[in-house]
């Protein structure tokens, strides 16, 4: 079982909840979070990326994350940012492109993660783990959310979905790119003991997004216990639930600088060679996300869409091994024999021959990059099942780097949970 708890969110005042809320610290760089803060002073971005305000210290410089707890502890006196004054859960809203998105939003225990109750299917990097475990610790608190999947058996996500239809919100906030972003406060014990059970009864969540956040905060748990520190609400983190087929998923694409060794018609030939099919795959809608393959058949399929020289191609082929969850993967069999196995890159986290755009933006925006001549090739993925990342994750496996984008992207200040 799984169990949740309820606890007393720091939020932004209702004058504020338009303008604190930001998006999540590790999706803009430093310069854009910079730019960011300038256009916006109230932005979060200056608790969860402070060092876009220090721009000559180090990015781990202990004045950094310093820094981040004044602006956090000045928000708080200044009541910019109000502690609720009982315990609760929250309904996490998000609309966008006319899709509606409800979560919940409570704390989940470090124990869960540890027993694996929580389960995960990426690694996490050393650097990214050990920034947000200072980030937490100093802040004294968790300032983002970690995107969790359940399997619901039918009637959990309906349920908290009720409790949002006829109540106000109270907290609202709408992004440049307009999506809507909504919590509603839920305090009544009879609906709370309710969330308690439903959740009892679900064996193991799933991390979608927020692997790094997740495991800094099992990181400050355990360093705060070893050093005496420790305190209740040290050893819970806060998440949001949602069911796993009530999210969207996209695809990762991928990003290369350069051809190495191969003109375009050699490249082609030698796929081809090497048991791929490969044509023109004519008009695209570069306005959507994803391109619908061209290959059919009843057997599962490999698809993935090159662009070059002005040109799309649908590169496809049979999977081999089915039974292979992640060798199977079109990530993993891209990574293998063409990134590795044609241009040589064999570190996908840290070739800079090699970059990544989340699948939640338009294809147009990988032909730009290609068109200028910043790329030599884009390659737009498919998206991974949703079914297929929590069998990964319950054989205890791991997928390759940025193979999935999960949607809705959640907000960072619209709810916080403080640990001290």
């Amino acid at each position: 079982m799984v169990q949740i708890y309820r606890f007393p969110a720091v939020r932004p005042d209702r004058q504020y909840s338009e303008a604190i809320p930001s998006v999540p610290y590790d999706v803009v760089t430093v310069e854009e979070a910079r730019e960011c803060i300038e256009k916006n002073p109230q932005s979060f971005l200056r608790v969860s990326r402070p060092d876009a305000e220090l721009p000559d210290l180090p990015s781990n410089d202990e004045r950094v994350y310093r820094r981040a707890r004044e602006v956090f502890d000045e928000m708080v006196a200044d009541g910019r940012l109000q502690r609720d004054p009982e315990p609760g859960m929250y309904v996490y809203r998000a609309v966008q492109d006319g899709d509606e998105f409800i979560g919940l939003v409570c704390c989940v225990g470090t124990e869960d993660y540890e027993n694996r109750q929580i389960r995960r299917h990426e690694l996490t990097r050393y650097d990214k783990e050990e920034d947000r475990t200072r980030h937490i610790d100093v802040v004294g608190a968790n300032t983002g959310l970690v995107f969790l999947l359940y399997r619901d058996p039918g009637d959990i996500s309906s349920y908290i979905r009720s409790l949002a239809e006829t109540a106000e919100p109270d907290g609202s906030t709408t992004t440049a790119s307009g999506v809507l972003h909504q919590v509603f406060r839920v305090t009544d014990e009879t609906v709370l003991s309710h969330l308690d059970g439903l959740f009892a009864a679900v064996p193991e969540v799933y991390i979608a997004d927020g692997h790094h956040r997740a495991k800094s905060a099992v990181n400050v748990a355990e360093r705060r216990r070893s050093e005496g520190r420790f305190t209740e609400e040290t050893g819970k983190f806060m998440v949001v639930l949602f069911a796993h087929d009530r999210v969207r998923i996209h695809g990762y694409s991928r990003l290369v600088t350069d051809l190495g060794e191969y003109t375009l018609p050699g490249l082609i030939g030698t796929l081809l060679d090497s048991g791929w099919d490969v044509r023109p795959y004519g008009k695209v809608d570069a306005r959507g996300y994803q391109i619908t393959p061209l290959a059919d058949g009843d057997e599962p399929m490999h698809v993935m869409h090159f662009y070059m020289q002005g040109t799309w191609y649908e590169v496809s082929r049979p999977v081999e091994d089915p039974s292979d969850l992640i060798g199977s993967l079109d990530v993993s069999v891209l990574q293998k024999e063409v990134l590795e196995g044609m241009f040589g890159i064999s570190d996908p986290r840290g070739d800079q021959r090699l970059h990544y755009m989340g699948g939640a933006k338009p294809l147009s925006a990988l032909e730009k990059l290609v068109d200028s001549g910043e790329y030599a090739l884009a390659v737009a993925m498919q998206p991974v099942r949703v079914e297929t990342v929590l069998s990964i994750a319950d054989a205890d496996g791991v997928m390759p780097p940025k193979s999935t984008w999960f949607e809705p992207k959640l907000l960072s200040g619209l709810v916080i949970h403080t640990i001290d």
